[in-house]
């Protein structure tokens, strides 16, 4: 199988990146078009783009290629995994999400239908995500760390 964005090792995202992909994607979820808008302004469409197929793929991969079988991979583990690699694909290539607004709902459906129970706080959910990357890029990047 060729190497491509779903089965290369993910390198830790840039802080800011983390940042500024989720402030696109938060901003986003709760229709806040202006302050989308700006953040797409500052990052630029292709930079943006390419950002959040990194958040992307840090989402659906590690969730859908979770196994729950005493470590060992089952059916289901594969079929996950595929799923996980099949929305990556279609963020990646897919006409209609070929669109960093695209490649946003697609995270935020995600979340709200896997990651939430009952289609909970989808809001604090990113968050988590947020923080979540933000901690890898910062033990990866020491240099973007500041001081209290």
């Amino acid at each position: 199988m060729p190497e491509n964005t779903v089965t290369t090792a993910l390198a830790p995202m840039e802080p800011a990146d983390v940042a500024a992909a989720f402030a696109y994607i938060q901003a986003w979820h709760a229709r806040d078009i202006d302050t989308a808008g700006a953040v797409a302004d500052d990052i630029g469409p292709e930079k943006l783009f390419r950002l959040l197929l990194d958040v992307a793929a840090r989402v659906f991969i590690p969730i859908t290629a979770e196994d729950d079988h005493d470590g060992e991979p089952c059916a289901h583990s594969f079929l996950a995994a595929a799923l996980g690699r099949l929305l990556l694909e279609l963020a990646c290539h897919g006409v209609c999400l070929a669109s960093s607004r695209g490649i946003a709902d697609t995270i935020t459906r995600f979340t709200e239908n896997i990651l939430t129970d009952d289609h909970g706080d989808v809001a604090d959910v990113l968050r988590q995500l947020e923080a979540a990357g933000m901690k890898q890029a910062m033990e990866t990047h020491p240099a973007h760390r500041t001081t209290a």
